[in-house]
């Protein structure tokens, strides 16, 4: 595992079952809000799939479970790779409590096992910020380009490179240079949730965020067909980009 991973691996184990039940609920509470309305638990990611029944999915990075439920309610097949322990323990007891199955593989994205998972997958789909835990974005497409099956489709959502220069959606990490290649160390999300003396001795992550041209060039560089781009809004400021959405396909 990389240096960077490990150190990624111990914030993301730094109190996350207990932070998913704070502010999530228990894994009952929060199976049941997903059994109520899956598709709508899905947000606008609901949007970019095809269809559900029998496809079969890789969460990259799909942390307590909370789109791998509701996409497993729907009849997908879901894989999570993720780093965390903890978010894992969340993941598997929501899903038993909602009544569905999913996958989980604890693992370094980088490190998956391909001869058990290569060309495996009808759609690979991340959410959220991923993209700024691997310093190499190439070597990351190339991961996902593997595991899915030919005419498979990647759904890439991920943090706009306009938070690089403005703190668009309030997660206070660093600004920089638009074009900035720096890796730097930063708080993990959900550090701004904590009291300052807990916030103090929490783990911090290595990060390296990308530009639009970085990002879009990687996945046409891996082979990847882009098929979309969309760009949303910030959460709270309707007039900022705040998250995309590109869609390829092998």
């Amino acid at each position: 595992m990389k240096d960077y991973s490990a150190q990624n691996k111990k914030a993301w184990e730094y109190d996350a079952y207990g932070f998913w039940v704070r502010t999530a609920g228990t894994p009952s509470e929060r199976a049941q809000k997903d059994k109520e309305d899956p598709a709508g638990m899905l947000r606008r990611y609901a949007d970019y799939f095809d269809g559900y029944e029998g496809v079969r999915i890789a969460n990259i990075c799909g942390s307590c479970g909370k789109k791998a439920v509701p996409l497993a309610l729907l009849g997908a097949q879901v894989t999570v790779f993720d780093i965390s322990e903890d978010n894992k323990r969340y993941a598997m007891e929501t899903a038993e409590a909602a009544g569905v199955d999913i996958g989980y593989e604890v693992c370094d994205i980088l490190e998956i096992d391909m001869a058990k998972y290569c060309g495996c997958f009808d759609v690979v789909f991340m959410e959220g910020g991923v993209l700024h835990y691997f310093h190499d974005i190439d070597e990351f497409m190339k991961i996902m380009y593997a595991l899915l099956k030919p005419g498979g489709k990647m759904i890439c959502s991920d943090f706009h490179p306009f938070t690089k220069i403005m703190d668009s959606l309030k997660l206070e990490q660093p600004t920089m240079g638009y074009f900035s290649t720096e890796v730097f160390e930063g708080e993990m999300a959900h550090a701004r949730f904590y009291g300052e003396d807990i916030r103090r001795q929490m783990p911090r992550c290595m990060y390296r965020k990308y530009t639009i041209s970085e990002i879009l060039n990687s996945i046409l560089r891996t082979g990847f067909c882009l098929k979309r781009f969309d760009e949303h809004p910030a959460w709270e400021n309707k007039d900022l980009p705040g998250e995309f959405t590109a869609v390829a396909q092998k």
